[in-house]
């Protein structure tokens, strides 16, 4: 009984975040935006500085970024493509219950 009411949760859940187009291409755009500045810094510290210790901080920095934006423009996508698909499925398997009822009267 538990788990049902679990399961049902998450559904609703990740049927509420897809259908938060404006949230979710804003969270793809924030983690590109991020990952193209770490990409910057990798280029930066790779071609315009010498070796140093400050150099391999920067390329550390930089990784971070890129891999941080990455994994945040990828929840993003994921947000606005496949979990559109999901809900689509959900809801068209599952009729809407207050239009049945008034189909009834």
């Amino acid at each position: 009984m538990r788990q049902s009411s679990l399961k049902q949760r998450l559904r609703l859940r990740l049927i509420r975040r897809a259908d938060n187009i404006k949230q979710n291409l804003a969270i793809l755009m924030a983690g590109l935006g991020l990952f193209m500045l770490g990409f910057i810094a990798l280029v930066l510290a790779q071609f315009l500085l010498a070796d140093s210790m400050q150099r391999d901080i920067i390329a550390l920095i930089g990784l971070i970024f890129v891999i941080g934006g990455a994994i945040i423009a990828a929840f993003g996508y994921i947000s606005l493509s496949i979990l559109r698909i999901f809900r689509f499925l959900l809801t068209d398997i599952q009729p809407n219950k207050n239009t049945d009822a008034h189909h009834d009267r």
